[in-house]
């Protein structure tokens, strides 16, 4: 396999000499830890990265899979990275270009939907082409969503404070004397800035937060449609439906997109999503951080005082460290690096019922030519036209179609209609694909880790899984299947094993309510924070999540610097 951006790579020709140290040290290159290590490399600490895999980036990561063409092989758009990320780690001074999508979504129709409104649904940031749009299928609904949207993003912009800071830490709180419970009270006041800012509507935020996303689209909107194009941003990537309670708070975290200083808006980064991660290692580099590829760690390694202080290597050499951030899972953090019996038994209990559960089947095709949909032919055969440039709905008529391919996908059946997600970053992007030809990526559910049949996910029936979507696709673009060149087909067990999803989770841990704020990784410990001292969890299950935001890298490494000053201050005392 040939993996993309050399030019990072040479960066790494310096040897990880045994028994280095370091200031700080990070487990796993994917996007949080390549944030961390640029804002620990700024701060002027020496910081190290290691990652198992030959190439930076995690799940984030271009990757040449068919011969000339480029795949954002797991996550596949832009839009969650917080701007401080942006703008502290200057990516776009190294070499981060984004192509923003306009229009944003299409959803086309089978042709027995076509006497029910329009033939598709194209939506994107200009209003009055939503509301004609909108207006094939209900005036109604053209009239309301511009509401809807505007309420959505108040409470997106409400929550950013909290996306940007640590949640409060209530157990420092409980445990510390009046001036440390003084202190500790600061950290609420991004609560109360969102409190401020949601004003009379806190009653609709709680409950958009709470209740199934169904309640909120059907109370809003009449045209099945548009709620089922919404519907499926309330459970991408989340083994719930639309009519769980919970998946409102899904909904809203896709809100909160940005590109381009465009709220709402997601894009393509050129050359892949490996193109934003390459942009982060760069910055990282230059501030001093030492990056390397092809270092699996075998364990993280406790002092005397069972705090962590550096980590062995698979191939038997140790690194040491004062700060130990780790990049995986709370799953392979805890239970798999951190010796055995390292952890207090409630904390570790609450890591074992860590719900990691995923629906994600993702699919990368080459294809030859464009599909040419029946909804809205093509002009010609080559022309790439606006919907080959968005988000591609399939399957999506109706809301009940989500919460059939649910259920199944419980019993651990394929669904008869799974929700699929197509892309064509190419459409945008000329660096992907040979010239004529482009890539397509599928992000589809809801497909069981264990299939009920028994069978396993080999390659007989990831075949016969993708020849299913492909003959869904042919059903709104015919010969779409003899167009495709080569593809790879990743069900959970394949994401789990090569990018170290635990579960094929792209989360890092369902986004549920259970398990967000103060709650992630664990009611008993949340945030950066860890029950071993020196050891920062700085990846998607720590606070706030998934997504390709950076926002845990960053709070991990803040986290860390004010962790060696309050060392620093407590010896001078």
């Amino acid at each position: 396999m040939k993996v993309l951006h050399r030019g990072i790579r040479r960066c790494h020709t310096l040897a990880l000499k045994n028994g280095a140290t370091y200031d700080a040290l990070i487990v796993g290159g994917g996007h949080n830890g390549l944030v961390a290590a640029g804002y620990l490399a700024k701060a002027g600490k020496r910081v190290c990265l290691l990652e198992r895999r030959h190439v930076l980036g995690g799940a984030a990561v271009t990757e040449e899979i068919v011969p000339g063409f480029k795949f954002s092989r797991a996550s596949y758009v832009l839009g969650l990275l917080r701007p401080k990320v942006y703008q502290d780690l200057e990516l776009m001074h190294h070499g981060l270009k984004i192509y923003p999508r306009d229009p944003s979504s299409y959803t086309p129709l089978r042709e027995d939907h076509w006497g029910k409104g329009g033939r598709s649904l194209i939506l994107g940031p200009q209003e009055d082409l939503n509301h004609q749009q909108i207006s094939q299928f209900s005036v109604k609904d053209a009239e309301a969503l511009p509401r809807l949207e505007a309420l959505l993003n108040k409470f997106a912009e409400a929550i950013a404070p909290l996306l940007d800071a640590s949640p409060p830490d209530i157990n420092k709180f409980h445990n510390s004397g009046l001036k440390g419970k003084v202190k500790e009270l600061l950290s609420v006041s991004p609560l109360v800035k969102t409190a401020a800012a949601l004003g009379k509507d806190f009653p609709q935020f709680y409950e958009l937060m709470t209740a199934p996303a169904t309640k909120i689209l059907d109370r809003w909107l009449e045209s099945e449609p548009l709620k089922a194009t919404l519907a499926t941003d309330s459970v991408i990537g989340s083994m719930m439906s639309p009519n769980a309670p919970g998946s409102g708070y899904v909904l809203l975290h896709h809100v909160m997109a940005e590109v381009a200083g465009i709220k709402g808006s997601w894009g393509y980064p050129e050359g892949g999503m490996g193109g934003v991660t390459q942009a982060m290692a760069r910055a990282a580099t230059k501030a001093g951080a030492h990056l390397f590829t092809n270092k699996p760690v075998k364990s993280i390694l406790l002092g005397d005082k069972k705090e962590a202080v550096g980590v062995e290597l698979e191939d038997g050499n140790r690194v040491y460290a004062n700060t130990v951030l780790s990049n995986a899972t709370a799953h392979v953090t805890f239970l798999k690096l951190v010796p055995e019996g390292s952890l207090p038994p409630e904390f570790e209990a609450s890591v074992r019922g860590i719900d990691y559960s995923s629906p994600v089947c993702k699919i990368n095709v080459a294809l030859k030519s464009l599909p040419n949909f029946k909804a809205d032919p093509s002009s010609t055969s080559e022309a790439v036209m606006p919907h080959h440039r968005c988000t591609i709905h399939l399957n999506c008529e109706r809301t009940e179609l989500l919460e059939e391919a649910y259920t199944q996908a419980r019993l651990g059946q394929i669904p008869d209609f799974p929700m699929i997600e197509m892309t064509m970053p190419s459409s945008c992007d000329p660096t992907l694909a040979p010239p004529g030809c482009h890539v397509a990526l599928f992000f589809t559910q809801y497909i069981p880790y264990t299939r009920g049949d028994g069978r396993p996910w080999d390659e007989q029936t990831k075949v016969e899984y993708a020849k299913k979507i492909f003959s869904v696709v042919d059903e709104y673009a015919p010969g779409f299947s003899n167009s495709i060149v080569g593809y790879e087909v990743l069900p959970p067990p394949d994401l789990e094993k090569i990018f170290g999803l635990t579960g094929g989770n792209i989360f890092h841990g369902a986004m549920s309510l259970d398990q967000l704020f103060v709650s992630r990784p664990s009611p008993l410990q949340a945030g950066p924070t860890t029950p071993i001292p020196g050891l920062l969890l700085c990846g998607s299950g720590a606070h706030p999540g998934g997504g390709v935001m950076g926002a845990a890298g960053r709070l991990a490494s803040l986290t860390a610097l004010r962790g060696r000053a309050s060392a620093k201050d407590n010896r001078k005392g």
